[in-house]
């Protein structure tokens, strides 16, 4: 009698435990969808990280931050236009753009323009710079707007670059090397005020 007993409560105990699992496993495949702060910070990251690893170039990533800079300054207007929140519309928008931009990040990681510093110190200062623009970008002490600016600047200085070397065959006289290292302290200098203004990234 005892031993029916027990074998008529383990099964009603199994029949209640089978939907408390089900509802359970149901519940953990369903992860709710990342917000936009989110994706924010996720697009900003595989930003840096093109930049750290040579797939982003200077131009690639001012565009890139321009185009997210642009995205934020649109959901401050909308914030702005319905007390500091964001409407059902709005949260579809902002979504769509954050898909384009999620493609963008994507295609100019993986086409063939990448970053080449060259050696000795003007390289190595560059590939420096671009190492610190990554981490300001990742950490959110750069802003989108304020890692365009650096990057623009980064370009600037590209161009120069390779302008001089063309003029010399390829080479750099004493005066490029000085010239171009004034303006890497001057880019160093900006690195470092931005990432150490009240400015935040995300």
């Amino acid at each position: 009698m005892r031993i029916e007993r027990m074998l008529v409560g383990s099964v009603i105990l199994a029949a209640l435990c089978v939907p408390m699992v089900r509802a359970q496993s149901d519940n953990s495949g369903t992860n709710p969808p990342p917000t936009i702060q989110q994706r924010k910070k996720n697009q900003q990251d595989r930003i840096a990280n093109g930049v750290q690893s040579g797939q982003l170039t200077a131009g690639e990533t001012k565009n890139l931050e321009n185009k997210e800079a642009n995205l934020n300054k649109e959901e401050r207007g909308m914030r702005a236009a319905d007390e500091g929140h964001l409407t059902g519309a709005d949260r579809a928008k902002l979504n769509r753009q954050q898909n384009h931009l999620s493609n963008d990040i994507y295609r100019d990681k993986h086409n063939a323009d990448t970053a080449h510093y060259g050696k000795g110190e003007i390289g190595e200062r560059r590939e420096n710079q671009q190492d610190r623009i990554a981490n300001g970008i990742r950490s959110g002490q750069l802003t989108p707007r304020e890692a365009s600016n650096l990057e623009n600047n980064e370009q600037g200085v590209n161009r120069e670059l390779k302008g001089m070397r063309q003029a010399n065959g390829g080479k750099l006289t004493n005066a490029d090397r000085k010239a171009v290292n004034q303006q890497q302290n001057k880019l160093s200098k900006q690195i470092y005020d931005k990432k150490h203004n009240a400015s935040k990234g995300y």
